[in-house]
């Protein structure tokens, strides 16, 4: 299955989502921006033809003017002031000209152009020299025709202005609807951007920020003491992994905790059995000398209570000896060990003994593994006679050996009895726990401590038998063993 879109991915998709969108808007933006800038561009060309072409209309009436003023003043006064305005008229013609938009307008112009052609000719061919030789008829006739061609001047010069004006209000229109529209989607996208902003801070503080508290809050606690402390793992992305990291972590710490209180107990334990160790095996070796002494001679009840003497004495020196067994040295000397070999030769050596009658012992799978010899038999020896006493007579024992992956190996011993109670879990590996009226509570505690000196351990669960197992893992072998 492929793996789950990570935080990252998502943080990085949602950031890419929002700049998109700002991009997507300011491209939008500048498009508008720039259709009105044309369209101003083209307002303000239509209103540079309708100036030109009133412009033209206004000259052409000065042209008027200062015809009408030489034929008034009867002389050639005003002759210079109509070239000036028929050379304004023309530079306004070639203007509007090169300002037609369609052949309509350029016809128009066309038609001024002529006009005022053929105005420019009649004053100086024609009216001119009418008005200088006084000829009245000649001026009357050429003023007529004067008149007619400004009219033409002035009807194609409306016009354009006219067209030119329709232009400027449809521009006007188009570049307000633009706007307009502008200021819709301006608003839109920046309304949108803004809604998708806030969703990407409430996903960042979702899935950040509230992460991130949780783990400061467990490292705090951790850091306080509390090793049971636990982070919710949420989601499968980078800050869950760290979350189950985190517990894993603090799993790991709670049990090497755990270890080494149990190994502080051990320890103390160890010193002062050592210490106290051959000052109690003296006397008790003197009291069971004495006891066995007096019981070859003793008869009826007071050979009776030897034997519960010599009992109870064999049993303070069992402490003792498991007292003694804790406070040896941790590491042990390994060597190869066929662990079917030794657990048929524990199970053959019990069988010749009290402690497995009425039991069915079977012993299955075989693994190699490294261990002290002496160290395992012990080990197995309290596994087995444990399980055998649980199982009590009829019951059944299974001793099964398994390799495991990396070169280890185990020894799960499962029993028939009633199991072990949850609450006592904890406690077994305990030294002078016991669940039972005559244990000492050493044999576990003693067994552990050996798998702790191999690098193994023990665990106790619920066995395929319905009883309890006690599963004693050894590691493979350490560099240099």
């Amino acid at each position: 299955m492929p793996a789950p879109p990570g935080i990252t991915r998502k943080l990085l998709f949602a950031f890419g989502a929002l700049v998109a969108l700002f991009a997507a808007a300011s491209l939008f933006a500048l498009g508008r921006i720039n259709e009105i800038h044309e369209g101003t561009h083209a307002l303000q060309a239509a209103s540079g033809r309708v100036r030109a072409a009133l412009e033209l209309a206004t000259a052409v009436r000065d042209q008027y003017a200062h015809l009408a003023h030489t034929i008034i003043l009867g002389n050639d006064s005003h002759a210079r002031f109509h070239a000036d305005a028929r050379a304004r008229v023309e530079a306004l013609t070639r203007k509007l000209w090169e300002q037609a938009q369609d052949a309509e307008e350029r016809a128009w112009v066309g038609d001024i152009q002529e006009s005022g052609d053929a105005l420019d000719r009649l004053y100086r061919d024609t009216l001119l020299p009418a008005v200088v030789s006084k000829d009245q008829a000649a001026v009357t006739a050429a003023h007529g025709h004067a008149l007619e061609l400004v009219a033409t001047i002035q009807a194609r010069a409306d016009a354009l202005a006219r067209r030119f004006d329709a232009s400027i209000g449809s521009f006007e229109e188009h570049v307000g609807a633009v706007e307009h529209a502008s200021f819709l989607w301006a608003v839109v996208f920046l309304g949108g951007a803004t809604l998708f902003a806030a969703g990407v801070g409430l996903y960042i503080g979702n899935s950040v920020a509230r992460p991130v508290a949780r783990l400061t809050e467990g490292a705090s606690r951790l850091a306080q003491g509390d090793l049971n402390t636990r982070i919710p793992e949420g989601a499968p992305d980078e800050f869950g992994r760290l979350a189950a990291q985190f517990n894993r972590m603090t799993e790991a710490l709670r049990a090497h905790q755990e270890q080494l209180v149990q190994h502080e107990k051990l320890a103390g334990i160890g010193r002062l059995a050592a210490g106290v160790a051959h000052e109690i095996n003296n006397p008790l070796g003197v009291i069971l000398g004495y006891v066995r002494l007096l019981q070859r001679k003793a008869e009826g009840s007071l050979a009776e209570d030897l034997k519960v003497l010599e009992e109870e004495a064999v049993r303070c020196q069992q402490i003792v000896e498991g007292l003694l067994d804790l406070s040896r040295p941790g590491r042990v000397a390994v060597e190869p060990l066929a662990l079917r070999e030794v657990c048929t030769e524990v199970v053959a050596r019990l069988q010749e003994s009290p402690k497995l009658k009425g039991v069915e012992v079977r012993v299955e799978g075989d693994a190699p593994a490294w261990a002290h010899p002496q160290r395992v038999r012990q080990v197995l020896f309290n596994l087995v006679v444990n399980a055998a006493e649980a199982a009590s007579s009829g019951g059944r024992v299974e001793v099964r050996i398994e390799p495991q992956a990396g070169g280890g190996a185990s020894v799960a011993v499962s029993d028939s009895g009633p199991g072990v109670k949850p609450e006592e879990r904890p406690r077994l590996f305990e030294p002078f726990f016991t669940t039972k009226s005559s244990g000492t509570g050493l044999g576990l505690a003693v067994s552990q401590a050996i798998a702790h000196a191999h690098g193994g351990r023990i665990e106790a669960d619920a066995g395929p038998l319905g009883g309890a197992r006690f599963t004693l893992h050894l590691p493979p072998p350490r560099e240099g063993a």
